[in-house]
């Protein structure tokens, strides 16, 4: 049994250092792959993503373990360009990753299956993190308007943007009351 092991063990080895089929993901054949090397978000990034990965298509493929599709673009933000490209899986978007200066500068994270370490993740309610908004959370920006954006407890690098039911005006934060409801949309990590 133990020279079975080793002979997929050296097979899958072989097999991804020597394959010329460039479609096909030979790195899923590996061992260490086999048993749910997930996505999380951590103070370092997301998944194999860092703020030293290159923002360059193969280099973020790489880094995602060629889980997902991805697709590039750019945009403006506050008079300068940023390039962005976002991962899709089964036809949603699930990370939109943003650069400057050639490496990833911040990673949105909006699928519910990616979270953090300590098992943060999309739809977990504001209640459950937060007593109170005020000195942890401001009023979210950009294409987080009508949001509340918070420090992650503990964190340098991680926000969380919470959103739900308020009539107010924009601009405006709503009550704690009111936050208790609301639910985790967005996870955020800044270089």
């Amino acid at each position: 049994m133990k020279s079975l092991r080793l002979s997929v063990c050296v097979l899958a080895l072989a097999l991804s250092g020597c394959s010329t089929f460039s479609s096909i993901n030979w790195s899923a054949a590996n061992p260490w792959n086999w048993f749910g090397s997930s996505t999380e978000v951590s103070e370092q990034g997301v998944g194999g993503m860092t703020a030293s990965t290159a923002l360059d298509e193969k280099a973020i493929s790489d880094a995602l373990g060629g889980d997902y599709r991805l697709r590039s673009g750019m945009k403006t933000d506050k008079g300068e360009i940023i390039r962005y490209f976002e991962a899709v899986k089964d036809g949603k978007v699930v990370l939109i990753v943003n650069g400057q200066q050639g490496t990833v500068s911040q990673i949105d994270v909006l699928d519910s299956s990616i979270a953090t370490a300590k098992g943060i993740k999309i739809g977990t309610a504001f209640s459950e993190l937060y007593d109170k908004a005020f000195g942890q959370c401001v009023a979210a920006t950009g294409d987080d308007t009508n949001a509340v954006e918070c420090k992650a407890p503990d964190s340098q690098h991680i926000s969380f943007v919470f959103t739900g039911e308020w009539r107010g005006p924009e601009g405006l934060m709503p009550s704690d009351d009111t936050l208790k409801s609301w639910t985790l949309h967005k996870i955020i990590w800044r270089r």
